[in-house]
C-alpha cells in the first residue's frame, strides 16, 4: 500500500501504556472465551464489555499508572493515522454526495486493557467499535497476531481492520446499528445472530467501497493489496475460526458471516464502489 506521503490524521488517541487501576483479577476463562468467539474483527462490544467490572476484580481508585511505551510501534501507528486520514477523505466525501456531514470517529491506541464508553476490554478481543463514544480501538500488538495466528500478512491486511472497524463507525452515523440494537430485544439469540451477520458483512462491504474510493482519490494501491484483504476476510470467517477452535462448525451460531460470504461483501464493496450495493439486509443471498 502507498501510504507513506498520505495525510496524517489528528483523530488518534495515544493510549499505550496506560495501566487500568487495579488490573485484572483472575479472568482465565473469560480471556479464552473472548479469543475463541471475538473473531477478532467488528465484535459486538455490548456482547462481552458488560463483563468489565467483574473483570477488574479488586480496582482501586488510585490514579493510572504507566509503562513504557513499545516505540517500535511507531511506524505503525503513524501507518494507522494514514490509513485513518483515508478513511475521513472518503466518507467525508460520500457523506456530502448524499447530502449529510461526516463526523470523523477517534481511533485510540491501547496496550493489554483499555476502557471505553462499552466498557472494559481486554486486546484478546482485538479491534473493536464502541458506539457509545464513536471510537475505535485497537491494540497494535494485534497486528502480531494478524500476521502470525491468523495467517494474513500486509499492510493492506492492516488497513482492512480499520476500515472494517470505521465501517461500523458509518453504521451508527447512518442509523444501521441502532435499528440492529433494538432488534436484539425482540428476538431470540439463534435470530439475532443471522441479523449480527449482516452487520458485520455490511462493515465489509463498506471497507470494500473505502478501499475503491482511496484508490481513485490518491492511488493507494499496489499489487497484491486486495490479495492481502481478500484473505484476511477469509481468515476470519466464523466456519473459519469456528473449524479451527473446536473442529466443527455450527452455522446457527455465527455472528459475522463465513470466510466466503467476507470476501464476497468486500468484493461488492470494492468492485463498485457504491454504498448502494452494500445492503446485506435487502437480500436473501448472503
Amino acid at each position: 500500500m502507498r501510504w507513506k506521503d498520505g495525510r496524517r490524521s489528528t483523530n488518534i488517541e495515544d493510549r499505550r501504556g496506560q495501566r487500568i487501576p487495579g488490573g485484572i483479577k483472575g479472568g482465565g476463562i473469560g480471556i479464552l472465551l473472548l479469543a475463541l468467539v471475538g473473531m477478532y474483527f467488528g465484535i459486538d462490544p455490548a456482547l462481552i464489555l458488560n463483563m468489565g467490572d467483574a473483570m477488574q476484580g479488586s480496582a482501586t481508585d488510585s490514579a493510572t499508572r504507566t509503562a513504557p511505551v513499545d516505540h517500535a510501534q511507531d511506524q505503525e501507528k503513524e501507518f494507522i493515522s494514514v490509513v485513518l486520514a483515508d478513511t475521513e477523505d472518503v466518507w467525508s466525501q460520500i457523506f456530502k454526495e448524499m447530502g449529510g456531514r461526516y463526523e470523523k470517529p477517534k481511533l485510540v491506541l491501547f496496550s493489554g486493557a483499555v476502557q471505553s464508553a462499552c466498557g472494559f476490554a481486554q486486546a484478546a478481543m482485538g479491534p473493536f467499535y464502541c458506539p457509545g463514544d464513536h471510537k475505535v480501538y485497537i491494540d497494535l500488538a494485534f497486528f502480531d497476531d494478524l500476521k502470525n495466528q491468523l495467517h494474513s500478512p500486509g499492510d493492506f491486511a492492516q488497513a482492512y481492520v480499520i476500515a472494517h472497524e470505521v465501517g461500523h463507525h458509518v453504521q451508527k452515523l447512518l442509523g444501521i446499528s441502532d435499528k440492529v440494537e433494538t432488534l436484539r430485544r425482540r428476538v431470540s439469540s439463534r435470530e439475532f445472530n443471522k441479523v449480527s451477520v449482516r452487520l458485520e458483512l455490511q462493515a465489509d462491504c463498506f471497507a470494500g467501497v473505502w478501499a475503491n474510493r482511496a484508490d481513485r482519490m490518491r492511488n493507494i494501491l499496489e499489487p497484491g493489496d486486495i490479495e492481502e484483504a481478500l484473505n484476511a476476510a477469509s481468515q476470519i470467517g466464523d466456519d473459519r475460526m469456528q473449524k479451527q477452535s473446536r473442529g466443527y462448525v455450527t452455522p446457527d451460531s455465527f455472528t459475522h458471516g463465513s470466510s466466503a460470504q467476507r470476501v464476497r461483501w468486500f468484493k461488492r464493496g470494492f468492485e463498485s464502489g457504491n454504498i448502494r450495493n452494500c445492503d446485506t439486509f435487502a437480500t436473501n443471498n448472503l
